[in-house]
C-alpha cells in the first residue's frame, strides 16, 4: 500500500512539474514572440551620371583615375579627332571665301572701274553735243528746203542714238559708284553668316573632344583604355554624386503602413557601425516581375512588393553606396 501511494504521489508531482514547465514555456514563448523585431534589409544607392562624347575618336589622355573625386568643370579625358580638325580647316576656308565676296559687294567697284565708266560717260556727252549741233543745223536747212527729208531723218536718228548712249553711260557710271545691288549685298552677308555657323558647329565638336565633369562627384568606372577608339555617345566613365545617396528597401505591401512617405526611422549601417535617421521620400510598385507572397491558402490575397526609398537626414561619415542598411521594424504584437 505504501509503495502504491508513493507512486501516485510521485506521478502527481511529475505531472504538476510538467504542467508548470509547459506553462512557463508558453508564457516565455508568448512574451518572446510578441517582442520579436522584424528586420528589413536594404542597401545604399547613389545618383550617377555617365560621361560620353558627341564625336568619335581615340582616347588620347585620362586626367582622372577611378576613385578620384572631381569638381564640376574639371577635365576628365581628352579625345583625339583628326577628322574634326580637318572639318575645321574646310569651314574656315569657306568662311574666308564668303567674307571676301561680302567685302567686294560692300566695297563696290574698284577705283579703276569707276574711272573708266566716268570716261565713257564723258565721251558720250561729247558725242551727244556734236550730234545735237548737227541736228540743229540740218533742221534749219530742212526748214529752208536746202536738205532732203531723208537727210533730216538720218541726222535726227543719230542725235537720238547719241542721247540714249549718253544716258546708258551715265547709268553705268552711277552703278559703278553705288556698287552692288542691295539684294547682292544681302546674299553675300547671308553667305558669311552661313559660313560662320559652320565654323561654330565644328568648334562645338572640338570642344566636345575635351570631356568635363558635369557636377561634383567621384569617378566610379572608366571603361576604355588610352589609345582605344570610341564612337559617338559611347560611355567613357561613370561619376557618382556622393552627396545624393539614399537607401532602397523591398517592402511587402502589408508592411507599407509602417513606412509611409514622410515618416522617419532609425536604421543601422553595419559596415561603419553607425545609426542614422532616415526619411521615406519615394514609393513605387516593383511590378508583376517582383516577388509576391502567396496568402490565398489562408483565404486572403497575394502580397505585392514595393520599392521604398529613404534619405539620410544628416551627413554620415564613411557612408558608401552598396552598404547594407538594417531597419528593425519594432515589436510585432499579436
Amino acid at each position: 500500500m505504501a509503495t502504491e501511494k508513493t507512486q501516485r504521489i510521485n506521478t502527481f508531482i511529475a505531472l504538476a512539474v510538467l504542467g508548470i514547465v509547459i506553462a512557463t514555456v508558453c508564457v516565455i514563448g508568448s512574451i518572446t514572440y510578441g517582442r520579436t523585431s522584424e528586420i528589413m534589409q536594404g542597401q545604399m544607392e547613389v545618383t550617377e551620371y555617365r560621361v560620353s562624347s558627341k564625336v568619335p575618336g581615340r582616347i588620347l589622355e585620362f586626367r582622372v583615375k577611378e576613385g578620384q573625386k572631381v569638381k564640376a568643370g574639371d577635365t576628365l579625358a581628352i579625345i583625339e579627332a583628326p577628322e574634326v580638325m580637318a572639318k575645321k580647316a574646310q569651314a574656315e576656308a569657306v568662311k574666308s571665301a564668303a567674307q571676301a565676296l561680302n567685302d567686294k559687294a560692300e566695297g563696290g567697284a574698284r577705283e579703276e572701274q569707276i574711272q573708266g565708266a566716268y570716261e565713257l560717260w564723258q565721251k558720250s556727252i561729247v558725242n551727244r553735243d556734236i550730234w545735237e549741233k548737227s541736228f540743229k543745223r540740218v533742221s534749219n536747212l530742212y526748214k529752208e528746203g536746202v536738205v532732203s527729208e531723208q537727210k533730216y531723218d538720218e541726222t535726227k536718228a543719230q542725235y537720238d542714238a547719241a542721247v540714249a548712249t549718253e544716258k546708258a553711260a551715265k547709268s553705268q557710271y552711277d552703278m559703278a559708284v553705288k556698287g552692288a545691288q542691295k539684294e547682292d549685298k544681302e546674299m553675300a552677308a547671308a553667305k558669311v553668316a552661313q559660313a560662320k555657323g559652320a565654323v561654330a558647329e565644328v568648334d562645338s565638336y572640338i570642344h566636345e573632344t575635351i570631356l568635363l565633369a558635369y557636377a561634383d562627384g567621384e569617378v566610379t568606372d572608366i571603361f576604355p583604355h588610352i589609345g582605344e577608339l570610341v564612337g559617338t555617345g559611347a560611355p567613357i566613365m561613370n561619376i557618382a554624386m556622393m552627396d545624393d545617396m539614399w537607401a532602397t528597401f523591398n517592402v511587402r505591401e502589408d508592411h507599407l503602413r509602417k513606412l509611409p512617405i514622410g515618416s522617419r526611422f532609425t536604421a543601422e549601417i553595419p559596415a561603419i557601425g553607425a545609426s542614422v535617421i532616415m526619411e521615406v521620400n519615394y514609393m513605387k510598385d516593383r511590378g508583376d516581375y517582383a516577388a509576391w507572397k502567396a496568402t490565398k491558402q489562408t483565404g486572403q490575397y497575394d502580397l505585392k512588393t514595393f520599392e521604398v526609398r529613404a534619405v539620410p537626414m544628416a551627413e554620415v561619415e564613411g557612408l558608401r553606396p552598396g552598404m547594407t542598411v538594417i531597419y528593425r521594424v519594432g515589436e510585432n504584437k499579436k
